[in-house]
């Protein structure tokens, strides 16, 4: 078995600034207001009227520009990912992959839960001692459920059977493609304390970096 860190990747290139999309949406959202005169090619007029929209609530023009990105999370944490509706997903299957194969290092990976034990509010004030504890349970169960997975395989398991013994620490890739009102409303939800720490394992970083890239449309957006 390896261990992972979760992460994310940015698939999406965003200008500089976010100048591009923020005059795309600009230009379609002038339609409604017919003040298309008032654009500007230097991009300040974008970056105004962009924010007038999320001031007024009307969000509905953000959803004219997407943004796709790739998560490295555990299934638990994807399951969740999903619910979001608005949005169009691509997932590693577990009915296909074949872990036992080279292409995969003949390993199943798991996503680590030291930093969302870190991040989990019941949990982060325990000891060194009691932490090192419960993870060395958790590894000794991936290591258990990939030796029966692997047995299952060898037995003449197909991987969509054999796959019913791995938990939720699996590592799973998942694409998702949402529009920034959606990506706006997907932050407000997965960056707060409630939501899941391994869920805030990579929103919260996620969050901070598309601040730095699209600050018009991310900026106001708090995490506590």
């Amino acid at each position: 078995m390896k261990s992972l860190k979760a992460g994310y990747e940015i698939l999406t290139s965003i200008s500089e600034n976010g100048l591009r999309e923020l005059q795309h949406i600009e230009r379609i959202g002038r339609v409604c207001y017919k003040s298309e005169g008032n654009i500007t090619e230097d991009g300040e007029s974008a970056k105004k009227f962009v924010k007038m929209l999320i001031n007024r609530g009307h969000e509905a023009m953000l959803e004219h520009s997407t943004l796709s990105v790739k998560f490295t999370v555990d299934r638990g944490v994807s399951h969740e990912i999903v619910r979001h509706r608005i949005a169009s997903f691509a997932q590693e299957s577990t009915r296909y992959v074949n872990y036992s194969l080279d292409k995969f290092g003949n390993e199943v990976n798991y996503i680590d839960i030291e930093e969302g034990i870190r991040l989990d509010n019941k949990m982060k004030d325990l000891d060194g001692e009691t932490i090192a504890a419960i993870v060395t349970e958790w590894r000794e169960a991936m290591m258990a459920a990939e030796q029966h997975y692997m047995k299952m395989l060898e037995l003449g398991a197909t991987p969509q059977i054999a796959r019913s013994v791995l938990p939720n620490s699996t590592k799973t890739e998942l694409t998702v493609t949402a529009n920034y009102r959606e990506w706006r409303n997907f932050f407000k939800l997965r960056t707060e304390k409630v939501a899941h720490p391994q869920m805030r394992e990579v929103t919260i970083p996620l969050l901070e970096e598309l601040k730095e890239k699209l600050p018009v449309i991310f900026e106001d957006i708090e995490v506590v």
